[in-house]
């Protein structure tokens, strides 16, 4: 049975590499949000994004961070991050920059999003959770390691947050 993830990532920037990632079908992600529908949620304010994340969030065992060049800076993204380690969900971020967009571009690898998140013992995110960069010289390579690899990264993230 495939494992439901919540996905995270800076939308404008790279929505169409993720889909990519959601199409690969090893897992069960939360329902598509179109640009159009997550537009009318941003439009209702704070609240309602809040209220998507944390709808969207239940019942999902992982949050996957597809990262791309700006994802760190999106507080968004960090807002799911801390919801999901707080929740005791497994968090395992995956560099996205190499995959193809809807222009047949590739983008500059982004920040750690993990980089900017604190314990109160001072220990950083980063120092627990993944953040995977796929293997390969081209789109199509980078393809087939994230689809050969994403579902073990996504059990050693359930079983990392399961020792911490």
């Amino acid at each position: 049975m495939a494992r439901r993830v919540f996905f995270s990532f800076h939308f404008n920037n790279d929505y169409w590499r993720t889909q990519q990632v959601r199409n690969m079908g090893a897992l069960e992600g939360q329902p598509l949000c179109t640009p159009n529908a997550w537009e009318e949620v941003k439009r209702k304010g704070k609240a309602s994004i809040e209220k998507w994340i944390a709808d969207n969030m239940s019942g999902k065992s992982c949050v996957v961070v597809l990262v791309g060049s700006q994802t760190a800076n999106r507080p968004w993204v960090q807002h799911e991050i801390i919801k999901a380690w707080n929740d005791k969900k497994g968090v395992l971020g995956i560099r996205v920059n190499k995959l193809l967009d809807r222009n047949g571009q590739t983008s500059l690898a982004g920040a750690n999003p993990f980089e900017a998140i604190t314990f109160n013992s001072g220990k950083k995110l980063s120092e627990v959770v993944q953040l995977i960069t796929p293997t390969g010289s081209d789109s199509k390579d980078i393809y087939a390691s994230i689809s050969n690899g994403i579902e073990k990264w996504i059990e050693d993230a359930i079983a990392i947050r399961g020792r911490n």
